[in-house]
């Protein structure tokens, strides 16, 4: 259960810093205006917020794994909102990355 509700918490904070940063660029580069940017940046600062709520109390084991999820989840939402198209080795990347992110959050440890 503490597994789902860690992934569940990264799929909610790429939500927020993704998005949050796509209405920025929106706002800024696609010339949308004002109101797009202070939507980026409130989910921006929606991220980071939810980033303190996994169970890991290590602040730099969660934010270099969730570097992973970010990664995929660029890619993913890049597909979805731009029509982006990921090559081969885009996505083998992404893998990697989350699998990396894995073995940061979920390894057993020692304590």
């Amino acid at each position: 259960m503490v597994v789902a509700r860690s992934v569940a918490l990264f799929v909610v904070a790429a939500l927020f810093e993704i998005g949050g940063a796509w209405l920025v660029w929106q706002g800024v580069r696609e010339h949308r205006g004002w109101i797009w940017i202070g939507a980026g940046v409130i989910a921006l600062g929606a991220y980071g917020f939810v980033a303190t709520l996994q169970p890991d109390a290590e602040f730099g084991r969660v934010l270099a794994a969730y570097g992973g999820v970010f990664v995929a989840g660029s890619i993913a939402w890049g597909m979805v909102a731009d029509g982006y198209r990921p090559g081969r080795w885009d996505v083998i990347g992404a893998l990697i990355c989350l699998a990396g992110m894995a073995v940061i959050m979920y390894a057993p440890r020692n304590h």
